[in-house]
């Protein structure tokens, strides 16, 4: 398909957990987006930037073994802590830490949170 880059995350002002390095291969290449309202810029920069390939897990789902990470926007109850649970990648626009009933899932090796576009960088090898 295309070339792949790993991109760096790390928490934004007032963030938690990270940083995470995305690393997209074939087969495992979507960066969702499940914020509401279409691709978040985050997302849309993580994909351009590593390669992988922005999706709008709002309008419709891809099966999780493709999924490279996940991008969300929630304060503390639910998707917080879901994708994490399932170990995969966890970006948070919002800056918030752990909580809710699956704050024991929420761990800096899966999720980072407070993430702007500043926060994201190409890893060069």
């Amino acid at each position: 398909m295309g070339e792949y880059k790993k991109v760096k995350i790390t928490k934004g002002m007032g963030g938690w957990g990270g940083p995470l390095i995305i690393d997209p291969k074939e087969g495992k290449d979507y960066i969702v987006s499940v914020t509401g309202g279409g691709i978040h810029p985050v997302a849309e920069e993580i994909a351009n930037l590593s390669g992988g390939r922005a999706f709008d897990g709002f309008r419709s789902a891809v099966p999780e073994k493709e999924i490279c990470c996940v991008v969300i926007d929630c304060g503390g109850t639910a998707r917080i802590g879901v994708y994490p649970m399932k170990k995969i990648l966890t970006v948070d626009i919002v800056s918030t830490g752990p909580s809710g009933p699956l704050a024991n899932f929420i761990t800096k090796e899966y999720f980072v949170s407070g993430v702007k576009l500043k926060n994201i960088e190409i890893i060069e090898d």
